[in-house]
């Protein structure tokens, strides 16, 4: 068995599980109407909905993968977890991590295309094209962990089960083992670059060039569309990035620590509940969707 040393398990247990349950359930909301509308509504069947629901499935299923957990061990006083349940958390939550990384920049080449190349948008992004860069990210999600989770549960532990984390991942798991993990380090850090770094890299290409294409738009109402449809996917892109990285890059000696595992905490909870306020408080259509979908499941009354 392990033992997952969060903070939360020292002061304020119950305000920590009522904080968390209601950002569950929050996401949980949130992501589901998001999957709903894109699915069900044929005037969300387009390219930008379909990257969406994909963001909002991964959001859904990483926050599953952990908070559950997390909310039992809150009120068992051995806070514990299975080596297969371990396993299963780790493997889930860096396939679905990384994967998010990768959409988020090909929704951002969505964005490129939609802005910078309008007229040839319906050809640049066919539905082929589409579904083929969703599954890069999702192969690329599970390759990544197929390498580092399956290295990482090889490494011999000697004994030592205690994780100083809220839930098994890759940098807390590689500092209980009994050997030397120089190497781990750059692999995790070679990998962080690949799966991090240079998403990051093409997301803020993309929107170097979106910026120039929006600074030449002469149409008030094509400008403020620009920049809403833009502006939501770049909040997003700030919130996740912002957080992930001071997770991957920090000093290492600074991990155990309970900055490193806020902050991973955020990412995790807080994070999936806030992308679907980013995404639908300020669109009129997405809300007006919903209504249209919740209309339609009341029984009428004659």
């Amino acid at each position: 068995m392990y033992i997952l040393e969060g903070a939360m398990q020292e002061k304020n247990t119950k305000g920590w599980f009522l904080y968390i349950w209601g950002n569950f359930l929050l996401t949980l909301m949130g992501k589901t109407a998001i999957i709903l509308v894109s699915c069900l509504d044929p005037t969300f069947h387009t390219t930008l909905y379909y990257f969406l629901s994909n963001l909002s499935f991964v959001d859904l299923c990483l926050t599953t993968s952990i908070v559950p957990q997390l909310l039992w061990n809150l009120h068992d006083p051995g806070k514990t977890i299975t080596p297969l349940g371990c396993a299963i958390q780790l493997h889930i939550s860096l396939t679905l991590g990384s994967t998010e990384c990768v959409l988020l920049a090909v929704t951002a080449f969505d964005h490129y295309a939609a802005v910078c190349r309008p007229l040839h948008y319906a050809t640049v992004m066919h539905p082929w094209l589409c579904q083929s860069l969703a599954g890069v990210a999702w192969l690329s999600g599970v390759g990544n962990t197929l390498i580092q989770g399956t290295i990482t549960l090889q490494l011999p532990l000697c004994g030592n089960c205690s994780i100083h984390h809220f839930f098994c991942e890759v940098p807390a798991m590689i500092k209980l083992a009994c050997v030397d993990i120089h190497a781990n380090k750059v692999q995790l850090f070679m990998a962080s670059l690949v799966l991090l770094l240079l998403p990051l890299a093409l997301i803020l290409v993309s929107y170097g060039y979106i910026a120039q294409a929006v600074m030449r738009i002469r149409s008030a109402q094509a400008w403020r569309k620009a920049l809403s449809m833009c502006g939501s996917h770049l909040l997003v892109v700030m919130l996740f990035y912002r957080t992930i990285t001071a997770v991957y890059y920090q000093p290492s000696s600074s991990y155990a620590h309970s900055r490193g595992k806020f902050i991973a905490l955020f990412y995790m909870v807080v994070t999936p509940t806030l992308n679907p306020l980013v995404y639908t408080l300020r669109n009129k259509d997405v809300k007006g969707a919903l209504k249209r979908l919740v209309r339609k499941d009341q029984p009428k009354v004659e």
